[in-house]
């Protein structure tokens, strides 16, 4: 099977390599500092590992969600306008235009393989916080990647629902490698509940991805090798990488999780 190559730019910002395709995940390139979202602010306390002409061309970019700052910066849209394709939310496209494309849930493109055959994108649900949160955070989106001879690649974006991933599990699982938002980022917009994965979600999250969907559900199925992203670089999530590595470990798999240091990569499986 072909590996996947996972490099960890800072925050939610990754390059994937799969079958020879390069896959930005949300452009986050500003330096750190105050940003403004409506009458708050998002506190960024690390800049990237990689500047935009460091990561250099990529064939797409996976935008989870154009709304928040920490999600997509300045010098983010400064990249998209580079970038030959965006995929993401209707709500995306509503407010940036091309080169976004709209890919709702479930859908697919088929981006070429230098090798002749294609990488499948899926567009996937996610929910950026506790149920009935939407219309206070925003559309957000996660994606599927996959293909013949391929790893699949889950990438949830900020999704803090177990449910969701239960239902993605079920269409789409099992899967190889999860690309895990986590954090359990916390705003004043919704104080009560976490709006990306909590630690020990991220531990669930990565079992239930691994199970057999539908009736040949079962439990200790496979669970993927998990790479968290935007853990870390902003002020208003409340676990980090120590969370998360006891949290692995608590459930021993801590063979499952690759923790990696902004500029490092990983090739999986």
């Amino acid at each position: 099977m072909t590996t996947v190559e996972i490099t960890y730019v800072g925050g939610p910002t990754a390059l994937i390599t799969l079958g020879g395709v390069r896959l930005l995940t949300d452009p986050t390139f500003d330096a750190p500092g105050e940003y403004p979202i409506g009458a708050r602010k998002l506190v960024k306390t690390a800049g990237p590992a990689l500047g935009a002409a460091e990561v250099g061309a990529v064939d797409a970019v996976l935008l989870s969600h154009d709304q928040h700052p920490d999600n997509l910066d300045t010098s983010g849209r400064t990249y998209l306008q580079g970038a030959p394709l965006t995929l993401s939310t209707a709500s995306a496209y509503g407010r940036i235009g091309a080169p976004v494309r709209a890919l709702p849930s479930w859908e697919s493109v088929e981006l070429p393989r230098p090798d002749g055959g294609v990488l499948r994108v899926t567009a996937l649900p996610a929910q950026h916080g506790p149920d009935g949160s939407e219309p206070l955070v925003g559309e957000v989106t996660g994606f599927a990647l996959s293909g013949d001879g391929l790893p699949k690649v889950y990438v949830s974006g900020d999704n803090a629902s177990l449910d969701v991933v239960r239902d993605i599990a079920g269409r789409e699982g099992p899967f190889d490698v999860a690309v895990l938002f986590a954090g359990a980022a916390r705003t004043p917009l919704v104080p009560d509940a976490p709006l990306t994965l909590t630690s020990q979600d991220a531990v669930r999250a990565a079992e239930i991805l691994g199970a057999l969907p539908h009736s040949r559900l079962r439990s200790g199925g496979d669970t993927p090798i998990v790479v968290p992203l935007h853990f870390e670089h902003w002020g208003h999530f409340t676990q980090d990488g120590a969370t998360l590595t006891k949290a692995f470990a608590d459930a021993g798999l801590t063979d499952r999780l690759r923790l990696l240091e902004p500029g490092a990569f990983v090739r999986l499986p």
